[in-house]
């Protein structure tokens, strides 16, 4: 099984004896960020950091290099190609979504930064912060995460009237979310506490291999309309939520298209709720 959060720690302080670490680092806060690391993932990320401070010609390795390591494995390296002001200010948009209904909604993970600097197949980043890792996961904190996944759709529908392809991948994992709660959590009182298999995930092809359904063609429908129905009464939610906030909206974009990446603190001022 993969390393809880204090394994961590002790994987990386192993791995970072031989390595020359400065006194902002924080292993424990590193460990935090490094959610379902493996012990050779965290091996990478001590040496990209190190390779990382040794390309800025420091003495010491920084937390600073270590995050661009973490940010480089997960997300991949920044592309060289710049957006223009149009979708700069789009991009800006849709991330300040994320960040403000990860703010407003209750029991979602606290934001640690957001970026909208492109790496790898994203133009711009939202990353959220667990306190802890999380085991079991309660209904209300599925329901706020779909939630904080639908704020860059709603934020682009709430300032700029219309929508753009940058919500696929967060439409495709709120409604793989919504499809696990009423499906396979029993969270649907339409279907009730039932176990309903929709195909099998293949542990070495890392992707749902099809099998029989062992469910009528009538019940595929209930789940289909009970997943359309939680992302459609969310977004409904995120939308009411977003009118009320739009200066918040406004601000948070304004500051990303001035500086591309601002951390919780900034975030915190600019919002001030």
């Amino acid at each position: 099984s993969l390393p809880d959060v204090h394994a961590r720690v002790k994987i990386l302080t192993i791995h970072t004896r031989k390595v020359r670490v400065d006194n902002s680092v924080d292993l424990e806060k590193i460990a935090k960020m490094c959610i379902g690391f493996s012990g050779a993932d965290l091996a990478n990320l001590v040496n990209e950091a190190a390779m990382h401070a040794a390309r800025e010609n420091q003495e010491e390795v920084s937390q600073n290099d270590f995050l661009y390591a973490r940010d480089r494995i997960i997300m991949g390296v920044e592309q060289e190609f710049v957006l223009d002001e149009e979708d700069k200010k789009r991009v800006a948009i849709h991330e300040s979504g994320h960040v403000l209904a990860a703010v407003l909604l209750e029991h979602a993970d606290p934001i640690e930064k957001v970026s909208i600097i492109p790496r790898g197949q994203a133009l711009g980043m939202t990353e959220q912060l667990p306190l802890k890792d999380i085991k079991n996961f309660p209904q209300a904190y599925l329901l706020d995460k779909i939630g904080v996944m639908l704020g860059g759709r709603v934020a682009e529908l709430t300032l700029l009237g219309d929508l753009s392809s940058g919500a696929a991948s967060d439409l495709k994992e709120a409604t793989n979310l919504a499809t696990h709660m009423v499906s396979h959590w029993g969270m649907s009182e339409l279907l009730g506490p039932v176990y309903y298999q929709k195909g099998e995930e293949h542990v070495f092809l890392g992707r749902e291999m099809a099998m029989a359904k062992d469910f009528s063609e009538a019940t595929a429908k209930l789940i289909d309309d009970e997943v359309r129905r939680i992302i459609r009464e969310k977004e409904e939610e995120m939308l009411k939520l977003f009118k009320a906030h739009q200066k918040e909206i406004v601000a948070l974009s304004e500051r990303l298209v001035e500086k591309e990446m601002i951390y919780a603190d900034e975030i915190k001022s600019i919002i001030n709720l």
